[in-house]
């Protein structure tokens, strides 16, 4: 009987202690003052762990620049999720068409941590994990917070490439966690970089696309930038908080960073640099190439003594089909660029005074190469110029207006306040728009001028 009565009070004592659990962990903060609330953040906090974790780049185009998320591990339930800013669906309605106008909405989710790390780990990305070294209150906040961001009504927000991402997302967490010592440590530090050498950083093993993401950005991402806005990219937040120090509730320093686990390292992959390579001298280098080609196919199509005209022929159709191809593809960069210039949200686009040289226009050049290409060499009628001959005079002048375009854009960065860092444009296409221009002719007639007469004394 005595072992019974003793039973019975362990299990009365058992379910008092199961009720003042769950006031203090259920009850709604609201309704407690100051202190009590504080002592519940910090009794739920005890059983928290907060790490980052920081994801390499991927495969995919879009995860070149890797990922950042926020493990919470719950000792108290068991639990490990992993909080991610980053989520998107190619299946939400029309999202390829707000894709397209800088409409992109994307999503705070949770999920199995191991899950999700598992999947990276498969994926051949790097992974690291940065336990937060946070009060308890801290630590059990930032997961109220996490908590209503993933609810959902509060979890789609607008996505921006460089201003609110999953990697900015982690900054203001931190910002919040120390009490906003971490943005007032590099909220106004200069940056090392601008946002266009961070992207390239990312992108430069890939020419064509390194060119293309070149191209298409303007000058508002090649102003000076803080280390605070630096930190759009995961890795710029990993490089902060890895020696980053705070002043506690305590006012002890203390190191944000407890611990750091290395769970993957990706085998294989392209680095990203710690500095990002200058592109013009590639570019230069394919310039001077295509003009150098253009210069020889008009040599032969001028050839007219030699194998019946076979050479000139061959020559006239090289020349006029690589105009073609050149018009072809810078006026479809153009069109993409006065597209995203003009009419998308995608701001970082706008201010290009590329659109001064590269334009829809260029797309004239191409029904006009074929013209010049396989046009009859004779005349329609008594009077009419040839075909070829006007579609060659209509090119020369286009390819003087991409010139001199060029030029004036080249011009433009001298002027404080509109520099941009086009050159791998302007290095590509100004030699062979030269070539193709009434330039050469110019300048031969200039330097060809008798020097002017004296009169005799």
């Amino acid at each position: 009987m005595a072992a019974d009565g003793d039973q019975s009070r362990r299990e009365v004592k058992r379910r008092v202690c199961l009720i003042l659990a769950a006031l203090v962990f259920l009850f709604p903060l609201g309704a407690l003052d100051d202190a009590g609330e504080k002592a519940a953040l910090a009794a739920r906090g005890k059983y928290l762990t907060l790490k980052i974790a920081v994801v390499g780049p991927g495969d995919e185009v879009y995860l070149w620049w890797g990922h950042i998320g926020l493990v919470v591990e719950d000792a108290l339930s068991g639990r490990s999720d992993f909080y991610d800013w980053g989520v998107f669906s190619f299946d939400n309605d029309n999202f390829y068409a707000n894709f397209a106008f800088g409409r992109l909405l994307y999503s705070c989710a949770v999920s199995p941590a191991a899950a999700n790390l598992a999947y990276g780990i498969a994926s051949n990305r790097d992974i690291v994990l940065y336990t937060l070294n946070l009060p308890p209150e801290v630590r059990a906040e930032i997961l109220q917070f996490a908590e209503n961001n993933a609810l959902p009504q509060n979890k789609d927000y607008w996505y921006h490439h460089f201003k609110d991402n999953c990697a900015t997302r982690l900054r203001d967490i931190i910002d919040q966690a120390t009490g906003g010592a971490f943005k007032a440590r590099y909220g106004e530090a200069p940056g090392r970089f601008t946002l266009r050498g961070h992207v390239r950083r990312h992108t430069w093993f890939s020419p064509p696309w390194d060119w293309l993401f070149s191209f298409l950005m303007g000058r508002g991402i090649d102003r000076p930038i803080t280390v605070w806005e630096e930190m759009f990219l995961p890795s710029e937040v990993e490089r902060r908080i890895s020696d980053f120090t705070y002043a506690g509730p305590d006012g002890v320093e203390r190191p944000l960073v407890s611990s750091v686990e290395v769970m993957n390292t990706a085998r294989g992959r392209h680095p990203v640099l710690d500095s990002p390579p200058r592109q013009w001298p590639q570019t230069l280098a394919a310039g001077l190439l295509l003009a150098a080609l253009l210069g020889l196919f008009k040599a032969m199509s001028r050839k007219k003594d030699l194998f019946g005209g076979g050479i000139a022929r061959a020559g006239r159709i090289l020349f006029g089909l690589s105009q073609s191809l050149l018009g072809l593809f810078f006026g479809a960069a153009g069109f993409l660029l006065f597209f995203m210039s003009f009419f998308t949200n995608h701001d970082y686009t706008w201010h290009n005074s590329t659109i001064i040289f590269v334009n829809p226009l260029l797309f004239a050049a191409f029904p006009l190469g074929i013209v010049l290409a396989f046009g009859k060499p004779r005349k329609r009628a008594a009077g009419e110029p040839e075909r070829a001959r006007f579609s060659g005079v209509f090119l020369q002048v286009l390819w003087t207006c991409v010139f001199l375009g060029g030029l004036f854009a080249m011009a433009l960065n001298l002027i404080p306040g509109l520099y941009q860092d086009n050159w791998s444009v302007v290095t590509l296409l100004l030699p062979p728009a030269f070539a193709l221009s009434r330039a050469p002719g110019w300048a031969a007639g200039w330097f060809s001028r008798p020097p002017p007469s004296r009169p005799k004394t």
